[in-house]
């Protein structure tokens, strides 16, 4: 496993601006329409949470998976192929009770092996979803990880078919919010161990336990549909009979799109959203998460210097980006902590308010440390290489910065690479970046869902900086981190 030191520069708080045609799905059903047009902006790579992790994968799956639980329309967590759990005194071991009705896709019933299987594949050391990290406080799970243990000393057990036992390290209050996550979601371990890497690939080599199956689908698929599952154990619940996605990059095809009746929702951005804000049709919706873009600090890399990497942050106008460039709702972000995750409950301030940073933006400032960084590296100019994908939204973010940076930053010349997410990965995980641009959307309220991505391993990637392990060893789950440690760990 290749590891690379990486910091990271938060730019804007998540939000989005989307037309929707509908309240919800049942509202579409009610009016006597059976199917739904959605849109999402990249190809699903794979089926498979332990290979890749991705918006549009996520998107799919919840609709076609069902974990332990599920959110409710509060965004609560509620039972679904679990139908209860006990908690021992200590906090540290829970047990869950299947339902016995839950069924595959192809007919085979739901078992405990079965999140066992998807488990263990999630926080082994192979896995390439940058997920592994989420399991960290399940027992042995760190060391399975850096590959010091076996992927069968996860502590997660299956007792018969329908009882499942997990051991923690410690405490974890957020530890059932946590079980809707697709991470979570169980894998078919007959399918898993008669395809191997196949699985989840193609429909055809992939099994659903939701309120929908996958067809027509593989990982280059453009296009795809999901039909009702006869075999969900809800399946009375469900109104809708399927659900029809597309890619769709550009936020102007989107619209029209959307205008001409093809897409039942659209994502929307820039310009277009900006002349949409009376639409009666318009909704902003808020995430908890960060736009940001990576730094490549690989040894012997440019941005390995500290003053270069302090003259970037101080460069880029992020209160224009947010409103001119993506006029989404948008808020701008200064710390890698999203602003209103979560408030530290003893002062009652939001913990990316008490972390930010007291220079933001400084131009002057930023070119003395640029020019003092070149002279250090007995450079006069550099060339940095900004990898994105090539929606339209990171196109634009991307045009931003380089022209921000270009202009303020004597001696720099930024290439943008936009490219379709898997390839732009590609290029990151194998070091041949020195700006990525990213986006982190939160698990849990709580500050440690992002910083704790930031000392665990994601795929090829590692991030560590002096302070961060001290830190986030005494911000276990059991303790809120306080704004001083959120503070440490993000500068």
């Amino acid at each position: 496993m290749k590891v690379r030191k990486m910091a990271t520069v938060a730019l804007l708080g998540m939000s989005a601006c989307t037309l929707a045609a509908c309240g919800n799905s049942n509202s579409q059903a009610s009016n006597g329409k059976t199917s739904l047009n959605l849109m999402e902006t990249d190809v699903v790579s794979s089926l498979d949470t332990s290979v890749t992790a991705s918006i549009p994968q996520w998107d799919t799956l919840v609709q076609t998976m069902a974990g332990l639980y599920r959110s409710d329309k509060n965004d609560q967590p509620v039972p679904a192929v679990a139908t209860s759990y006990h908690k021992s005194s200590d906090g540290k071991t829970y047990t869950f009770n299947l339902r016995h009705n839950a069924k595959w896709s192809n007919g085979d019933t739901v078992t405990v092996q079965d999140f066992v299987t998807a488990w263990r594949k999630g926080v082994s050391p192979k896995a390439m979803s940058g997920y592994n990290y989420i399991f960290s406080n399940i027992k042995n799970a760190d060391q399975i990880s850096q590959g010091k243990k076996a992927v069968n000393s996860l502590g997660v057990k299956a007792v018969g078919k329908y009882k499942l036992v997990v051991q923690l390290e410690n405490p974890e209050p957020t530890f059932i919010d946590k079980m809707v996550m697709p991470a979570f979601y169980p894998q078919n371990t007959r399918l898993v161990k008669k395809y191997g890497a196949k699985y989840g690939t193609a429909a055809k080599y992939t099994a659903f336990d939701g309120a929908f199956k996958v067809t027509k689908w593989t990982n280059t698929s453009e296009k795809w549909t999901a039909v009702k599952n006869p075999h969900y154990y809800a399946k009375s619940a469900v109104k809708l009979q399927k659900l029809n996605y597309q890619v769709v990059k550009d936020s102007n095809t989107a619209h029209h799109l959307f205008q001409q009746g093809s897409l039942d929702d659209a994502v929307v951005s820039g310009t277009t959203a900006q002349g949409l804000q009376n639409n009666k049709n318009l909704y902003h919706l808020y995430r908890s998460g960060n736009n940001f873009v990576n730094l490549n600090m690989a040894k012997g890399a440019v941005l390995a210097n500290k003053q270069l990497r302090q003259a970037l942050y101080l460069a880029v106008n992020r209160t224009q980006l947010s409103k001119k460039v993506l006029a989404d709702g948008s808020k701008p972000s200064y710390t890698f902590s999203a602003p209103n995750a979560a408030k530290d409950p003893a002062s009652g301030k939001d913990f990316a308010t008490a972390a930010q940073p007291k220079e933001t933006y400084n131009v002057a400032k930023a070119k003395k440390l640029w020019q003092a960084g070149l002279k250090q590296l007995g450079k006069s100019k550099v060339e940095l290489t900004l990898v994105a994908s090539d929606t339209t939204t990171d196109k634009n973010v991307s045009e931003f910065l380089q022209s921000q940076l270009e202009s303020k930053l004597p001696g720099l010349k930024v290439t943008v690479k936009n490219l379709p997410s898997k390839s732009a990965y590609n290029l990151v995980a194998n070091g041949k970046y020195d700006l990525y641009l990213s986006l982190w959307l939160n698990d849990y309220a709580d500050p440690y869902s992002e910083l704790q991505t930031l000392e665990k391993t994601k795929a090829t990637i590692t991030v560590n900086t002096p302070v961060l392990p001290t830190t986030m060893s005494s911000a276990k789950p059991e303790k809120k981190p306080r704004p001083d440690q959120s503070t440490s760990a993000t500068c």
